[in-house]
């Protein structure tokens, strides 16, 4: 232990001279805390560039912006710092035009390179952002809260991104159709923007002003600067872009596309002597339609039809030993575009009343079945989906979303005797928010609602699930002092409806454990056939300047549901907090930039118990040499855990620390390697976790990246939950080890055509020993909480323990809880966009997995299994071609 309490200290020791070196640094700089007040009272003056008018198909996009047509227009240009160093002349100069006719919008950027010769034109798959690029912004609706970005990397790989709230939500999901040439020359590098005016959003009006903001990326130096002055410190983004000029008579772009797809699939896997579903091998073809409808120039429509998402990676391998659910993000292209839109998060965390991944999810039952063959479907089949998005002249936005899911249904054999059950309703579900601009963006409120309806009249095994789920909430943010100081408010509702047994699994779920012993404010009606509940949040701060902090406060209270349409672990919580941050933008000693982060919390239930808290501290480095370094710890609180004993009484739980470090070199080289670690220490010696994690980044060419991400964990825990049996509760020690490592690698052939392979091999084991049962969980003193199950009292066979303490006969039993699991999922995936929104999708994908509960949980054997892995393979075609009408 030694060692490792010297790298603690030495990491805090050094956090602190990073703290204090940088401090002194900014006194020698000259008083930057007044600098700071100056420039937060400036207003910097807004730029204006007017743009011309030219006939139609007068401009050829091949990166030379040669054509006589652009002669029209004055360059734009007097570029200034942004990154590293704010208002400082940038290393090269910048120039850019901007023309537009009836239909599209053209904008031709020169970047200037003294030294041509050293570009770097680093390809990535669509929104990788790699190697030199320029970016322009637009805020065609003018609100000073959101915009269309459109990227191009020297290379000629595009990004595009919609920005909302300001600049604080950046969705690189969005992919408008637009078009994209690059050039290098003896003078630099110029791209060369046709952007369709039907991917923009604007008003219905004679005369546009649209904000705009020019970024480049000057990448051997990384540097950033804008056309439009913008303090690093500023409170936002959107509001403070410079004004484009000059465009009239446009009329509304009534955008309309069609894009059918048509896929065919064939899976192999290892079969099975007398499953009827199982004869190693199926196939299957499927079509469907997506389709994307501008009804206005403000308002538009996106809809799929029986969608098929083939080409998307698999989850992550996980083990979850606890009493939540996991989350994993949404990876759906459907369903990611413009998901900013219908987000309400209720506080910090991953709670939010729309979680997308429910729509389409595993079906939620399962035939009773004993010695039977069953094959049930992975995925409830969507049959179609319908959003609506928009934002008028007088800044109201909405978003709603409607989609209905398949009733499915298993096919069970048994004797040779099949038959069908019912394993999911038909479903509806529906999302509809709005939001509305004030004073410049400066105030915002909104609201959400959101309905699921089940139809699931008969019920058919299927009583557990709730026949509708309605939440709905309202949101207000308001900024004050030139945005300086700001707070936000949110509070909503939650409703749900269903049989006394489904509203009966909801009191005793894991998201709120009524029937606790000791829960004396809530208890279990076995006769209510609806839950209502609520939830709120507060939070108040300082958004802009060096130094910015927050306080806040959020509750939810226990009847609050969400999971049928949201994401939401646990409930009957109260959240008490602040944050406060340190930030220095510019380069000061051995230092690009620094950033100094405190953190405190406090957690009580609804019976006024507390159940957590603790403090942490962090900080962030970037050096002069482009390397990065972090670190950090948390020091947790005493507890009292009400899920700890799933249904059982709270137990309290001691206190915690832990720390972490890591430590990245140049991204700018072709060998990069981060390196992360972490420790965490329970007090009491009741938990001991550490992890090792390496990231290796090879870049031999341009157009070549591999990444390896290898993984160690090790956890031990002393409490870790096993089972309830006769009313006693049991508990015992595990040690799990995990390897893991994810492995990426992308190849472009052609900026619209790459090669992607993702794979991750994972092997976890978990062996438990030193069983306790729970005694008295809120004893003082750790060890008073438990009795030790002593090795004469232990019957051990066929995977199942017996317990007698007095030799009277079996006083509690539980299954053998060790495991090894491995898995290995791999997706190798040919993405050709050869016409700019038509794709073609070549994808092989493998899915591998192996459990059991032996103890040949040492690295050696299952690394054996990993090499034995028979999975499936399924290897599918998907061939889309949008239409536009």
């Amino acid at each position: 232990m030694m060692p490792i309490r010297k790298l603690i200290i030495t990491g805090l020791v050094l956090q602190a001279f990073f703290f204090v070196s940088g401090q002194d640094s900014v006194s020698n700089e000259g008083l930057l805390a007044k600098k700071e007040k100056k420039e937060e009272d400036k207003v910097e003056a807004i730029k204006s560039y007017s743009t011309g008018r030219i006939d139609k198909s007068t401009i050829i996009i091949d990166g030379k912006l040669d054509d006589e047509a652009w002669g029209a227009v004055e360059w734009g240009g007097d570029f200034v710092g942004h990154r590293p160093e704010f208002n400082v002349e940038p290393s090269q100069e910048t120039a850019f035009k901007i023309l537009y006719d009836d239909k599209y919008l053209y904008v031709g950027v020169r970047a200037f390179d003294t030294e041509p010769e050293k570009i770097v034109e680093r390809m990535s798959r669509r929104d990788g952002f790699d190697g030199d690029f320029v970016e322009i912004n637009i805020d065609s609706y003018n609100d000073k809260r959101t915009a269309f970005s459109f990227t191009a990397s020297v290379s000629g790989v595009k990004g595009d991104e919609y920005i909302s709230n300001n600049g604080n939500n950046w969705d690189s999901t969005w992919d408008p159709i637009w078009y994209l040439k690059t050039s290098i020359d003896d003078q630099g590098w110029i791209a060369e923007f046709k952007i369709p005016l039907s991917q923009l959003r604007f008003a219905n009006k004679d005369h546009h002003t649209w904000g705009i903001q020019f970024t480049r990326r000057f990448f051997r130096k990384e540097e950033r600067s804008t056309w439009q002055k913008v303090d690093p410190n500023a409170p936002g983004w959107v509001h403070l872009f410079g004004e484009l000029n000059g465009i009239s008579g446009i009329e509304s772009q009534k955008q309309l596309e069609i894009q059918p797809y048509v896929v065919g699939s064939t899976s192999r896997f290892p079969s099975e002597e007398g499953n009827p579903y199982r004869d190693g091998t199926n196939s299957d073809a499927n079509i469907g339609l997506d389709a994307k409808i501008g009804i206005t120039s403000d308002i538009t429509l996106d809809l799929t039809v029986n969608p098929d998402f083939g080409q998307v990676n698999a989850d992550p391998s996980q083990v979850n030993l606890s009493a939540f659910q996991l989350f994993f993000r949404e990876q759906r292209p459907f369903f990611l575009e413009g998901a900013n839109v219908l987000s309400f998060g209720t506080s910090n965390g991953q709670t939010n009343l729309f979680y997308s991944r429910r729509i389409g999810a595993r079906p939620s039952g399962y035939p009773d079945s004993d010695d039977e063959y069953v094959d049930s479907p992975n995925n409830t089949r969507i049959l179609g989906a319908a959003k609506i998005t928009g934002k008028n002249s007088k800044g109201f936005s909405w978003g709603f979303l409607e989609s209905v899911t398949n009733k499915e249904r298993a096919d069970v054999t048994n004797d040779g005797q099949e038959r069908k059950e019912i394993i999911e309703p038909l479903t509806n579900y529906s999302v509809a928010r709005v939001q509305q601009d004030l004073n410049g963006g400066k105030t915002v409120f909104g609201a959400i609602a959101t309905n699921v309806s089940r139809f699931n009249n008969n019920k058919n095994g299927l009583e557990f699930l709730h026949d509708n789920a309605q939440t709905a909430g309202v949101d207000l943010t308001h900024n004050f002092k030139g945005r300086k100081y700001g707070f936000d408010f949110k509070y909503g509702l939650s409703r749900v409806n269903g049989s006394q047994g489904a509203i009966y699994d909801n009191q005793t779920s894991s998201v709120r454990f009524f029937q606790r012993p000791d829960n004396d404010y809530k208890s279990v009606d076995s006769t209510r056939t609806s839950l209502a509940g609520t939830f709120g949040t507060f939070s108040f701060g300082k958004k802009s300047g060096n130094w910015n902090w927050e306080a806040g406060t959020n509750y939810k209270s226990p009847e609050l549901d969400l999971n049928d349409i949201g994401f939401m672990q646990q409930t009957d919580n109260w959240n008490h907090w602040v944050w406060s941050q340190y930030k220095v933008n510019k380069p000061v000693g051995i230092f690009r930039s620094q950033r100094y982060n405190m953190y405190t919390e406090r957690n009580f239930d609804f019976g006024g118990v507390s159940t957590g808290g603790g403090t942490n501290f962090n900080s962030n480095f970037e050096f002069k040499n482009f390397w990065n370094f972090g670190a950090g710890f948390w020091a947790g609180t005493e507890r009292s855990s009400n899920s700890a004993l799933r249904g059982g009484p709270s137990m309290i739980l001691p206190g915690n620390f832990n720390f972490w470090y890591w430590l990245g070199t140049n991204s700018q080289k072709k060998v990069r390697v981060s390196w992360n670690q972490w420790y965490n220490w329970g007090n009491d010696d009741s938990r001991k976790s550490s992890g090792i994690s390496l990231g290796l980044t090879i870049r031999p060419t341009d157009a070549l990246s591999v990444r390896l991400s290898p993984q160690i964990n090790l956890n031990e825990n002393a409490v870790q939950y096993i089972a309830e049996s006769n009313g006693t509760y049991l508990l015992g020690r595990i040690r799990q080890t995990t390897y893991s490592m994810s492995m990426r690698v992308n190849y472009n052939l052609t900026p619209n055509l790459t090669l992607e392979f993702w794979g991750q091999p994972f092997i976890s084991s978990g062996e438990y020993s030193e069983f306790k049962r729970v005694s008295s969980p809120n004893a003082s003193q750790f060890e008073d909480r438990f009795v030790e199950v002593q090795d004469s009292w232990v019957t051990f066979a066929d995977d199942y323990y017996e317990i007698d303490e007095d030799g009277g006969g079996v006083d509690y039993s539980f299954d053998n809880p060790d495991f090894n699991v491995v898995q290995f999922r791999s997706n190798f995936v040919v993405r050709w966009e050869y016409t700019p929104g038509s794709t073609l999708f070549l994808v092989w994908a493998n899915n591998g997995s192996y459990f059991d509960q032996s103890n040949k949980n040492g690295f050696g054997n299952l690394r054996s299994e990993l090499g034995n892995l028979k999975g499936t393979n399924t290897f599918l075609i998907k061939y889309t071609y949008r239409f536009l009408l």
